[in-house]
């Protein structure tokens, strides 16, 4: 079975964009929060990233394809997160 993130082979999606090699790794301070922040959970062995990209594989279909890279991470791992009674939801709106 597919699901939305699986888009292997699919048209449509227009071109890829590559960016220059001294291109800035993040474009917003947040994707460098988002980052450093799963870095941390999966040091400290607080979930591991197959969870997080479970939880983004689950996301839904139009909140997947309206979603930055970034964005997908964040909502991955606040789900991750919120099962494990660690945090509230929207608790990460302020990264």
């Amino acid at each position: 079975m597919s699901r939305i993130h699986d888009v292997g082979g699919m048209h449509g999606f227009g071109p890829v964009t590559v960016e220059p090699e001294q291109t800035p790794p993040f474009d917003h301070l947040w994707e460098m929060r988002v980052f450093a922040l799963m870095k941390v959970v999966i040091d400290r062995r607080v979930c591991t990233l197959d969870e997080v990209r479970h939880a983004i594989e689950r996301m839904d279909p139009s909140d997947y394809l309206g979603a930055s890279y970034y964005e997908r991470w964040v909502a991955g791992l606040e789900a991750v997160l919120v099962s494990k009674g660690l945090v509230v939801p929207g608790d990460f709106e302020e990264l």
